[in-house]
């Protein structure tokens, strides 16, 4: 496996996870957005920019899997790393704000360890559908690529003699 296309994908990955991050911030219908688009698109969405901007090459379906996987664990732990902080900071500092599952893990050390074991599941989750996800991008990818290579050949003008 390609190292350098491996830090691309990490990189980019918690760099997407921490800005939906600030977003789920700001109000509780961003944060279903982001959440949303988090676990279930984020490897598709990172794949098709990494395809349309040609820093990655051609991918197989394994590939697009197994790269979707790290895209959904890296991105759920910068998500995590961003907005557990500031929500629980917030929250502190205007008790109305909180949400009412974050205000559980306000406690001592013990509810610190279930949010990291929580987190830990989550990202988990995310990796299994976004690897589901980059395997059906690799996918149509192939399918696409595949459609255009037949129909370059068919029509092309070279003469058998």
């Amino acid at each position: 496996m390609n190292l350098l296309l491996l830090k691309q994908l990490t990189i980019l990955s918690a760099f997407a996870g921490a800005l939906l991050g600030l977003l789920g911030v700001v109000s509780y219908p961003t944060f279903v957005f982001s959440i949303l688009i988090l676990i279930l698109a984020l490897a598709t969405i990172v794949l098709v920019y990494l395809k349309q901007n040609d820093l990655i090459g051609i991918i197989n379906v394994k590939e697009g899997c197994i790269f979707g996987a790290i895209i959904g664990f890296i991105s759920f732990l910068g998500f995590s790393a961003v907005f557990a902080p500031i929500s629980m900071l917030l929250g502190w500092l205007v008790p109305s704000y909180t949400l009412g599952w974050l205000r559980f893990f306000m406690g001592g050390f013990g509810t610190f360890v279930v949010m990291l074991f929580l987190i830990i599941f989550m990202a988990g989750i995310s990796a299994l559908f976004n690897g589901f996800g980059g395997l059906v991008t690799a996918y149509v990818y192939e399918l696409i690529t595949g459609i255009k290579k037949e129909n370059n050949q068919q029509s092309s003008v070279d003469f058998k003699l």
